[in-house]
């Protein structure tokens, strides 16, 4: 009945990539140019308690992180760039022996000298859509996490394996053109901690056409064409607009023609389908550095109540099989869901900030809570973090071993 034991370390997070929550981040943005120079190294401990299902008790979990980011120039218009990290968690990661590398990005970059087309050759973390929790035209998230140790979103797109592609884009003043080309390199995931792991992110070949627009300072958008290997083209779209100068709404959908999770859990035979998958939410910020984001998610490829009853709970095999394919995939695992992410900067002290993170399942009516309590500091961060994963027994949330966890994590800058 130990049904996914991975999610024993989701209660700790690295520093997430200190995304701007505040309501003029309008996203998502035009190509990055090539940046300056320079390296970032931090390494993490954490440690905490789990309290455990299914008669487990409690136990000690802990992690530690090293991770390190490089952006050096080649030369006036060319730049290198290598991203990568380092965990070792206990328990440790199924499938994987001992610590686990993830190479989330390693590539040279290339830009001419109006700095209007620009060329990208090696591994690359491609992450489209505006999405806080669910990103419906992230095309190229599925199998990208070698290793789970959050649960924050911002921290797992931040930290996935990149995929080797070919990346050509044009830019223009108010919209970007960008090409994708990724090839088959290896066809089986590598299961050795110190892997590049090609097999889990080149498993077959992969496009994508992507067309960006700033339509005003208030209203961006963007239109992706996907396609692999002998599968239907894949379309998204999404779009960021500010509404007020403390609100901004965003949304993002995609439609294929693909067989319903559950059949690619269980490897069923199942036609392929057209459905559609969405997410639109607002961000709200106050004077005080208060931002909440409600979102809501769609996935016509999940179970809906129905079917999750009849076919899911009271099923420990089906359900070991579903939930580990949908985060294995990335994908939302219910019908329908709806998150909550408020942060609140200088919570009473300057640097001490607290975030919340509130995901619900309205099909198996499940929901997970997590909270971090972090105080910063020149060099160092130290954060008190809990969470909570409540649910019936079978559902999302409630079938996971873990019921609830509190720990520190302690970080440092070099």
């Amino acid at each position: 009945m130990l049904l996914v034991p991975w999610m024993l370390a989701a209660s700790f997070t690295v520093r997430a990539a200190d995304p701007d929550l505040g309501a003029l981040d309008l996203k998502p943005e035009l190509p990055d140019k090539v940046e300056t120079s320079g390296r970032k190294l931090f390494v993490e401990a954490a440690a905490g308690r789990a309290e455990q299902r299914y008669g487990l008790g409690s136990r000690t979990i802990g992690r530690a992180s090293i991770d390190y980011r490089d952006s050096t120039r080649l030369g006036p218009s060319t730049q290198a760039n290598l991203s990568a990290r380092v965990d070792a968690t206990d328990p440790k990661t199924p499938g994987i022996d001992g610590a686990v590398l993830s190479l989330r990005e390693a590539f040279v970059g290339w830009q001419n000298e109006t700095a209007t087309q620009l060329v990208d050759l090696g591994r690359i973390n491609l992450r489209d859509g505006p999405g806080y929790g669910y990103n419906p035209t992230d095309f190229f998230r599925d199998q990208a996490l070698r290793t789970v140790t959050t649960v924050n979103p911002f921290t797992l797109r931040e930290n996935r394996l990149g995929t080797v592609m070919l990346r050509v884009q044009q830019l223009w003043p108010e919209s970007s053109l960008s090409l994708v080309l990724a090839p088959k390199l290896r066809s089986v995931r590598s299961s050795e901690g110190f892997s590049a792991d090609l097999g889990a992110t080149n498993s077959r070949s992969r496009s994508s056409l992507a067309l960006g627009n700033r339509w005003s300072e208030k209203l961006n958008t963007q239109v992706i064409a996907y396609k692999e290997d002998s599968a239907s083209v894949r379309l998204g779209g999404s779009l960021t607009a500010l509404v007020s100068q403390a609100a901004v709404v965003h949304a993002e959908v995609s439609r294929s023609s693909e067989p319903d999770l559950l059949s690619r859990a269980l490897g069923l035979p199942a036609t392929a389908t057209s459905r559609n998958r969405l997410s639109a939410g607002l961000t709200y910020t106050t004077e005080s550095r208060l931002s909440i984001t409600a979102e809501a998610q769609y996935n016509g490829f999940a179970l809906d109540r129905d079917q999750w009853l009849s076919q899911v709970q009271g099923n420990p095999q089906v359900q070991a099989a579903y939930y580990v394919t949908a985060q294995d995939l990335q994908d939302n695992a219910g019908r329908e869901s709806w998150l909550l992410y408020a942060v609140q900067r200088d919570l009473g002290v300057k640097g001490l900030d607290l975030t919340v993170l509130l995901k619900v399942n309205s099909n198996d009516r499940s929901r997970m809570v997590w909270l971090d309590l972090r105080r910063r500091f020149d060099k160092a961060d130290l954060a008190l973090q809990f969470q909570d994963n409540s649910g019936v027994a079978g559902s999302e949330f409630g079938v996971i071993p873990i019921r609830r966890s509190a720990g520190l994590v302690a970080t440092f800058y070099f």
